[in-house]
């Protein structure tokens, strides 16, 4: 297996790793009814929420650019650089959001985002 299809492996866990941290010493977890507590949630909490969601949208367009990278053969080199790369990220992102680091956050994203778009690029 190639480093950047080590990469998405990582990457599914890591809305996993956001999930557990919004539920982190939460006070009366209702595990019953788990959207309902977090919907309710503030601060860091909140955040790590947000961060889960939009890593679950990272996941999908990394996914697809590393799969489409393989099936046509793009540079493998280059692509896993790339992959580590948005690992990197995305962990750098979820950092920034969790800590309330709004404009690191951003610029996290955006070099995550065209991580993503460099992938497409080398596989053409």
């Amino acid at each position: 297996m190639t480093t950047a299809l080590w990469c998405l492996f990582v990457t599914m866990f890591l809305p996993i790793v956001c999930a557990g941290i919004s539920k982190a010493g939460g006070e009366r977890y209702d595990n019953a009814q788990p959207r309902q507590w977090l919907a309710q949630q503030e601060g860091f909490r909140a955040r790590a929420v947000a961060a889960q969601q939009n890593t679950w949208e990272a996941l999908l367009l990394f996914a697809i650019a590393v799969i489409v990278a393989h099936m046509l053969l793009g540079p493998t080199d280059s692509v896993n650089q790339m992959a580590v790369g948005f690992v990197i990220s995305r962990l750098v992102y979820i950092l920034a959001y969790v800590a309330n680091w709004a404009m690191a956050r951003t610029l996290v994203w955006l070099v995550g985002f065209f991580l993503t778009i460099a992938i497409f690029a080398a596989a053409s």
